[in-house]
């Protein structure tokens, strides 16, 4: 995880999700208190919400990364740079995005019960004159 000991100005920055497991207290319960406090020092957090979509890209872009560049043995760390930089340079010449298929009429069925309806306006515009 962070094991340089080089300070560096922020430390290393993790984007986390909203699970309760990942919290600086999960770290109490991995390593020894004075590792996990160093730990968590070096750690500056971000939480990501509940249903992200850019939290979703990234997990597909991950996916993608494994699955075309690192489905085999890599023979050492210099490799796995490189050939890493190969993938994202070719990825992002390609310009692909992300296919959504949750369009903005799926979106009005499935969140329906989130906006009011038309006759609760009226109500409420009746109740404010």
């Amino acid at each position: 995880m962070s094991t340089s000991t080089t300070p560096t100005p922020s430390g290393s920055c993790w984007c986390k999700t909203t699970w309760n497991t990942h919290t600086p207290a999960s770290l109490y319960e991995a390593f020894a208190p004075a590792e996990a406090k160093r730990l968590a020092d070096r750690l500056e957090l971000h939480y990501t919400p509940k249903h992200g979509s850019w939290l979703n890209m990234a997990e597909i872009e991950l996916a993608m990364l494994a699955q075309q560049c690192l489905d085999r043995r890599l023979a050492d760390q210099a490799t796995l740079e490189r050939e890493v930089a190969a993938w994202q340079a070719a990825r992002n010449r390609a310009g692909r995005g992300v296919n959504w298929r949750f369009t903005t009429e799926d979106a009005r069925i499935k969140l329906k019960h989130l906006y009011p309806t038309t006759q609760d306006r009226r109500a409420t515009s009746a109740y404010l004159r």
